[in-house]
């Protein structure tokens, strides 16, 4: 019955799982302890898909399998978050870096922060990914501008950007699948 209300309540099973732990917790048969622990689901999720992929220490050499590493990463966020995933010569993950969390619908990403982060990690070269909470994958004029400035300042120091992309929900937009990732010369 108590779930029953709170899908009435909320809508739908993520949207209740999304709540604030206040409003949950204004839901007859919900204590402040469930209440937190239902808001905990989309964090401990995230983590076990993210460590269950980190571990294999499989290549990240398609967009695909980038893919399958980001999603699960970026899952149920409500709010836009970058990384920066720092990978080793063979392609596989050393770290995945969280450059910045924004808001519903940007993040704002300093280069030097990215810089600081594939070489604090020792990255041959990295992924750039972020989501859209929104909805839709299609890069912003804004992306393309930051991807541009990103190969830019990593090509200074030997760092390839292997490929930028973007998740929403379960959609995957691939600058590099899409022809859009810009060369190191080209993005000057």
């Amino acid at each position: 019955p108590i779930a029953h209300t709170l899908l009435r309540r909320f809508g739908s099973l993520s949207a209740v799982l999304e709540a604030d732990p206040g409003d949950l917790a204004g839901v007859e048969g919900i204590g402040e302890n469930a209440a937190l622990f239902l808001s905990m689901i989309p964090q401990v999720t995230r983590r076990y898909f993210h460590d269950r992929v980190t571990h294999s220490k499989k290549s990240l050499n398609t967009s695909e399998a980038a893919a399958e590493f980001l999603v699960p990463l970026m899952a149920g966020r409500s709010e836009e978050v970058f990384y920066v995933i720092c990978l080793d010569s063979r392609l596989r993950v050393l770290y995945p870096a969280l450059i910045s969390e924004g808001t519903v619908k940007d993040a704002l990403v300093h280069p030097r922060h990215v810089v600081e982060a594939a070489v604090r990690h020792k990255a041959s070269s990295v992924i750039l990914a972020h989501n859209h909470p929104a909805g839709s994958v299609r890069p912003s004029v804004h992306d393309q501008r930051l991807t541009r400035n990103l190969v830019n300042a990593l090509g200074g120091i030997n760092v390839q950007v292997v490929d930028h992309i973007i998740v929403a929900g379960e959609l995957v937009f691939s600058f590099q699948r899409e022809g859009m990732l810009p060369s190191p010369e080209a993005a000057k």
